[in-house]
Protein backbone atom coordinates (compact mmCIF):
# COMPACT_ATOMS: atom_id res chain seq x y z
CA UNK A 1 0.00 0.00 0.00
CA UNK A 2 2.69 2.69 0.78
CA UNK A 3 5.18 1.86 -2.02
CA UNK A 4 2.28 2.86 -4.39
CA UNK A 5 1.17 5.74 -2.58
CA UNK A 6 4.93 6.60 -2.33
CA UNK A 7 4.93 6.65 -6.20
CA UNK A 8 2.87 9.36 -6.31
CA UNK A 9 -0.34 10.87 -7.57
CA UNK A 10 -0.91 10.98 -11.17
CA UNK A 11 -2.08 14.44 -11.52
CA UNK A 12 -5.12 15.61 -14.35
CA UNK A 13 -2.49 16.87 -16.78
CA UNK A 14 -1.27 12.73 -17.02
CA UNK A 15 2.23 13.97 -16.54
CA UNK A 16 3.29 15.04 -13.04
CA UNK A 17 2.45 13.70 -9.38
CA UNK A 18 1.37 14.90 -5.74
CA UNK A 19 2.77 12.86 -2.98
CA UNK A 20 1.73 12.95 0.56
CA UNK A 21 3.87 13.01 3.46
CA UNK A 22 2.63 11.85 6.55
CA UNK A 23 1.75 14.98 9.31
CA UNK A 24 0.48 12.44 12.56
CA UNK A 25 -2.57 15.19 13.97
CA UNK A 26 -1.90 17.94 11.99
CA UNK A 27 0.80 18.96 14.17
CA UNK A 28 3.93 20.71 12.41
CA UNK A 29 7.09 22.28 13.63
CA UNK A 30 9.07 25.11 12.19
CA UNK A 31 11.67 22.45 10.87
CA UNK A 32 9.12 20.71 8.94
CA UNK A 33 7.71 23.52 7.43
CA UNK A 34 10.89 24.57 6.53
CA UNK A 35 12.19 21.44 4.70
CA UNK A 36 8.74 21.03 2.82
CA UNK A 37 9.52 24.75 1.35
CA UNK A 38 12.68 24.46 0.86
CA UNK A 39 12.35 20.89 -1.29
CA UNK A 40 9.36 22.80 -2.81
CA UNK A 41 11.68 25.22 -3.80
CA UNK A 42 14.27 22.90 -5.62
CA UNK A 43 12.03 20.52 -7.37
CA UNK A 44 10.30 24.01 -8.54
CA UNK A 45 6.81 22.11 -7.35
CA UNK A 46 4.14 24.37 -8.30
CA UNK A 47 2.16 24.05 -5.42
CA UNK A 48 0.97 22.84 -1.94
CA UNK A 49 -2.57 22.34 -0.54
CA UNK A 50 -3.47 21.32 2.68
CA UNK A 51 -5.74 18.82 2.73
CA UNK A 52 -8.93 17.93 4.56
CA UNK A 53 -6.96 14.82 6.44
CA UNK A 54 -4.59 17.68 7.64
CA UNK A 55 -0.96 16.94 5.79
CA UNK A 56 0.07 19.08 3.29
CA UNK A 57 0.36 17.76 -0.81
CA UNK A 58 3.28 18.65 -2.82
CA UNK A 59 1.77 18.95 -6.28
CA UNK A 60 2.96 19.09 -9.24
CA UNK A 61 5.90 16.67 -9.45
CA UNK A 62 7.73 15.55 -12.58
CA UNK A 63 7.70 11.60 -12.66
CA UNK A 64 11.87 11.64 -12.73
CA UNK A 65 11.48 13.97 -9.26
CA UNK A 66 8.97 11.76 -7.32
CA UNK A 67 11.74 9.43 -5.17
CA UNK A 68 14.21 12.26 -4.98
CA UNK A 69 11.57 14.66 -3.29
CA UNK A 70 10.98 11.43 -0.87
CA UNK A 71 14.58 10.89 -0.42
CA UNK A 72 15.22 14.76 0.80
CA UNK A 73 12.13 15.29 3.22
CA UNK A 74 12.74 12.27 4.97
CA UNK A 75 9.01 11.83 6.22
CA UNK A 76 6.83 9.10 6.21
CA UNK A 77 4.23 8.48 3.29
CA UNK A 78 0.80 9.79 4.53
CA UNK A 79 -1.39 8.52 1.78
CA UNK A 80 -2.57 5.27 2.77
CA UNK A 81 -3.70 3.49 -0.08
CA UNK A 82 -6.70 0.27 0.27
CA UNK A 83 -7.77 -0.92 3.37
CA UNK A 84 -6.35 0.39 6.48
CA UNK A 85 -6.45 3.29 8.96
CA UNK A 86 -6.18 6.68 6.46
CA UNK A 87 -5.87 8.86 9.13
CA UNK A 88 -6.60 10.27 12.53
CA UNK A 89 -7.32 13.68 12.39
CA UNK A 90 -7.79 15.96 15.84
CA UNK A 91 -8.68 19.37 16.97
CA UNK A 92 -6.24 21.18 19.75
CA UNK A 93 -7.63 20.17 22.35
CA UNK A 94 -5.76 20.75 25.75
CA UNK A 95 -2.50 21.58 24.46
CA UNK A 96 -3.27 25.06 22.97
CA UNK A 97 -7.39 25.69 22.45
CA UNK A 98 -8.91 27.33 25.12
CA UNK A 99 -12.52 25.49 24.53
CA UNK A 100 -10.38 21.98 25.33
CA UNK A 101 -11.38 19.73 28.13
CA UNK A 102 -9.15 16.22 27.25
CA UNK A 103 -6.23 15.87 25.63
CA UNK A 104 -7.11 15.18 21.99
CA UNK A 105 -3.67 15.03 20.55
CA UNK A 106 -2.58 12.57 23.24
CA UNK A 107 -5.25 10.30 22.47
CA UNK A 108 -5.55 11.13 18.62
CA UNK A 109 -1.82 9.54 18.64
CA UNK A 110 -2.66 6.36 21.04
CA UNK A 111 -5.59 5.50 18.45
CA UNK A 112 -2.68 5.79 15.58
CA UNK A 113 -0.73 3.85 17.02
CA UNK A 114 -3.60 0.99 17.75
CA UNK A 115 -5.31 1.10 14.32
CA UNK A 116 -2.27 1.55 12.16
CA UNK A 117 -1.15 -2.05 13.16
CA UNK A 118 -3.86 -3.48 12.24
CA UNK A 119 -5.18 -5.49 9.13
CA UNK A 120 -8.74 -3.16 9.03
CA UNK A 121 -11.08 -4.49 6.16
CA UNK A 122 -11.72 -1.43 4.73
CA UNK A 123 -10.69 2.61 4.54
CA UNK A 124 -10.94 3.96 7.79
CA UNK A 125 -11.03 7.30 9.32
CA UNK A 126 -10.87 8.55 12.14
CA UNK A 127 -11.82 12.44 14.14
CA UNK A 128 -10.48 13.34 17.87
CA UNK A 129 -12.28 15.56 19.76
CA UNK A 130 -11.32 17.50 23.10
CA UNK A 131 -14.66 18.77 23.45
CA UNK A 132 -18.59 18.68 22.66
CA UNK A 133 -18.39 20.80 19.96
CA UNK A 134 -16.55 18.30 17.67
CA UNK A 135 -14.00 19.97 15.76
CA UNK A 136 -12.56 16.83 15.05
CA UNK A 137 -15.49 15.70 13.21
CA UNK A 138 -15.95 12.53 15.34
CA UNK A 139 -20.12 12.34 14.00
CA UNK A 140 -19.37 11.83 10.26
CA UNK A 141 -15.70 9.78 10.23
CA UNK A 142 -15.41 5.77 11.04
CA UNK A 143 -14.50 5.77 14.59
CA UNK A 144 -15.24 9.32 16.27
CA UNK A 145 -14.22 10.29 19.70
CA UNK A 146 -14.76 13.53 21.89
CA UNK A 147 -13.67 14.50 25.31
CA UNK A 148 -15.58 16.53 28.28
CA UNK A 149 -13.58 17.11 31.82
CA UNK A 150 -15.45 16.11 33.65
CA UNK A 151 -17.12 12.57 32.94
CA UNK A 152 -14.44 11.84 30.32
CA UNK A 153 -14.87 10.06 26.35
CA UNK A 154 -17.77 9.34 23.77
CA UNK A 155 -17.33 7.00 21.29
CA UNK A 156 -18.69 6.99 17.96
CA UNK A 157 -18.66 4.49 15.17
CA UNK A 158 -19.91 4.14 11.48
CA UNK A 159 -20.03 7.90 10.44
CA UNK A 160 -19.13 9.03 6.98
CA UNK A 161 -19.04 12.60 5.22
CA UNK A 162 -19.14 11.53 1.67
CA UNK A 163 -22.06 11.02 -1.01
CA UNK A 164 -23.16 8.46 1.56
CA UNK A 165 -23.19 11.14 4.54
CA UNK A 166 -24.48 9.30 7.54
CA UNK A 167 -24.40 10.55 11.63
CA UNK A 168 -22.19 7.97 13.59
CA UNK A 169 -24.03 6.19 16.85
CA UNK A 170 -22.47 6.62 20.31
CA UNK A 171 -21.16 3.24 21.42
CA UNK A 172 -20.13 4.76 24.59
CA UNK A 173 -19.76 7.37 27.16
CA UNK A 174 -18.17 8.87 29.75
CA UNK A 175 -14.88 6.31 29.32
CA UNK A 176 -11.74 6.90 30.63
CA UNK A 177 -8.26 7.12 28.68
CA UNK A 178 -7.60 3.16 29.26
CA UNK A 179 -11.19 2.43 28.80
CA UNK A 180 -11.77 4.48 25.52
CA UNK A 181 -8.57 2.66 24.03
CA UNK A 182 -9.51 -0.54 25.16
CA UNK A 183 -13.03 -0.35 23.66
CA UNK A 184 -11.98 0.67 20.41
CA UNK A 185 -9.27 -1.82 20.64
CA UNK A 186 -12.06 -4.18 21.10
CA UNK A 187 -14.44 -2.97 18.59
CA UNK A 188 -11.96 -3.02 15.77
CA UNK A 189 -11.11 -6.78 16.13
CA UNK A 190 -15.30 -7.19 16.06
CA UNK A 191 -14.83 -5.28 12.69
CA UNK A 192 -12.26 -7.17 11.61
CA UNK A 193 -13.97 -10.33 12.90
CA UNK A 194 -17.20 -9.53 10.91
CA UNK A 195 -17.27 -7.27 8.01
CA UNK A 196 -17.93 -8.23 4.41
CA UNK A 197 -14.89 -7.97 1.85
CA UNK A 198 -14.33 -3.88 2.05
CA UNK A 199 -17.30 -3.14 4.04
CA UNK A 200 -16.67 0.73 5.29
CA UNK A 201 -18.36 1.13 8.63
CA UNK A 202 -21.30 3.62 7.72
CA UNK A 203 -22.32 0.13 6.24
CA UNK A 204 -21.23 -2.26 8.65
CA UNK A 205 -22.66 -0.41 12.06
CA UNK A 206 -25.91 0.06 10.35
CA UNK A 207 -26.34 -3.99 8.77
CA UNK A 208 -25.12 -5.28 12.27
CA UNK A 209 -27.20 -2.52 14.61
CA UNK A 210 -25.61 -0.44 16.90
CA UNK A 211 -27.73 -2.62 20.15
CA UNK A 212 -26.13 -5.58 18.81
CA UNK A 213 -22.70 -4.42 18.50
CA UNK A 214 -22.89 -2.92 22.30
CA UNK A 215 -24.29 -6.50 23.30
CA UNK A 216 -20.97 -8.21 22.00
CA UNK A 217 -18.76 -6.08 22.86
CA UNK A 218 -20.67 -6.14 26.52
CA UNK A 219 -21.65 -2.91 26.91
CA UNK A 220 -25.01 -4.35 27.68
CA UNK A 221 -26.90 -7.08 28.44
CA UNK A 222 -29.25 -9.52 26.50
Amino acid sequence: MADSAREGILQRDKETYAIVPKIPMGMLTPQILEKIASVAKKYNIPALKITSAQRIALVGIKKEDVENVWEDLGMEVGYPVGACLHYVQSCPGTEVCRLGQRDSLHMAQKLDELLSQMNIPAKTKVGVSGCPLNCGEGFVRDIGLFGKKETGWTVIIGGNSGRNTRIGDVLAEDLSEEETIDLINRFAQFYIANAKGRERLYRFVPRIGIEEIKKELGLVHS
